[in-house]
């Protein structure tokens, strides 16, 4: 059965909404509940800021966090990197206003080389990808090697 099959598993842990991770073999506890146990979670959570920085749409304020602490940056060091005060970075994760088009670029640079993704978009498609659009699409992994997180293409 291919991992897109399975029901998926909402992996709300992470702080975003729209993330699924299919093939995940769900495991009885001790009441006959079936769980998910989520293991390599430095992987998943690569493979989810690597899809935030490729994503074809600004980054919602929820992204925006994710990736940043994924970084191990705080708001104020952050700022200071995208030239912004750190009060505009707590409203942009917030979603009190939009992410700055610029810094959203900016943003995807840095956490690229700071998290060290694996990325072919050139700097001028990824300034075409920071533009607002719809709600954030979901974030679709196939989850059954955690050794090796993938999207899966929709």
């Amino acid at each position: 059965m291919s991992a897109k099959k399975r029901k998926p598993y909402r992996y709300t842990e992470c702080g975003l909404d729209n993330v699924f991770v299919y093939g995940l073999p769900p495991i009885v506890d001790d009441h006959g509940k079936k769980v998910f146990g989520v293991q390599n979670i430095n992987g998943l959570h690569r493979e989810i800021a690597r899809l935030i920085v490729t994503q074809d749409a600004a980054m919602a304020g929820k992204q925006l966090r994710f990736l940043r602490t994924e970084m191990g940056l705080t708001q104020a060091e952050l700022a200071k990197l995208v030239h912004k005060e750190p009060l505009t970075v707590g409203r942009w994760e917030r979603e009190e206003n939009p992410i700055d088009e610029n810094a959203d670029t900016l943003i995807r640079l840095i956490g690229i080389e700071k998290m060290e993704l694996e990325s072919k978009i050139s700097v001028e498609d990824m300034s075409g990808l920071s533009v607002p659009r719809a709600a954030p699409q979901p974030i679709d992994i196939d989850g059954s090697d955690p050794n090796n997180y993938r999207s899966i293409a929709a």
